[in-house]
């Protein structure tokens, strides 16, 4: 599903890598816990992951297509159809509403509406549904995002990323602002929507508390060969 291979990566202006990665492979319907230190370069490698940014050297392949091989118009229209992404900073749009913000992916992607169509009838039911399964309020649904709390925002970005069933699922720190009974329903609802769908799922966390739940855990620290700092001051 995702493939890494001799991957180099260096901030423009820097002069020097930032991330050096020999390999890294994530299969269909896998879950990968990735952790390190701050500034270490898991935001970095998560972009370089989603086809946001392109390596110095080396591959970056989702579903055997390199994200280097595709114009910026085909890559977002690739990641629109195959990649859910929860955000660090959530980047809801704060003038839509939930429920707009929720069903946006399928505005984009017509494959991912199909699916969502298929599994609930319609984008919007899926979209209702999920919103259910994130613990959000009914009342708070027509809300334009900017009017939620952190924690808010932080569930209706996890909603948005598994509507249609993305291929990969990519999260970012996904659970900071949430309290540990949200948090742990958080993570059940994420990790058996990946599972149905047969979703890869790469997960970036501060929280090693929640790595023995997933396949497989990765220290950036040991894959990264770069010497240099990983991230831009």
């Amino acid at each position: 599903m995702i493939d890494v291979r001799d991957l180099r990566y260096a901030w423009p202006g820097t002069g020097h890598d930032c991330l050096a990665i020999d390999q890294l492979v994530v299969s269909a319907g896998a879950s990968l816990f990735l952790h390190g230190p701050s500034g270490g370069g898991k935001s970095t490698l998560l972009g370089l992951l989603a086809g946001v940014l392109l390596p110095r050297e080396g591959s970056v392949s989702l579903l055997g297509t390199q994200w280097s091989s595709l114009s910026g118009a085909r890559r977002d229209g690739f990641r629109a159809d195959h990649v859910g992404y929860v955000f660090q900073q959530f980047n809801l749009l704060p003038f839509l509403s939930v429920l707009d913000n929720v069903v946006l992916p399928c505005r984009f992607s017509a494959s991912r509406r199909a699916r969502a169509c298929e599994d609930k009838g319609s984008a919007q039911a899926a979209a209702e549904q999920l919103l259910r399964e994130v613990n959000l309020e009914r009342g708070l649904w027509m809300r334009p995002a900017a009017r939620l709390s952190v924690g808010q925002q932080q569930r209706v970005a996890a909603a948005r990323a598994l509507i249609g069933r993305p291929e990969v699922v990519i999260a970012d720190e996904p659970t900071s602002a949430l309290d540990e009974p949200l948090r742990n329903a958080f993570m059940d609802l994420l990790l058996t929507e990946c599972r149905v769908a047969g979703s890869a799922l790469v997960f970036v966390s501060h929280d090693e508390r929640l790595a023995t739940r997933f396949d497989r855990r990765l220290s950036l620290a040991d894959l990264n060969h770069a010497a240099a700092p990983a991230e831009p001051a």
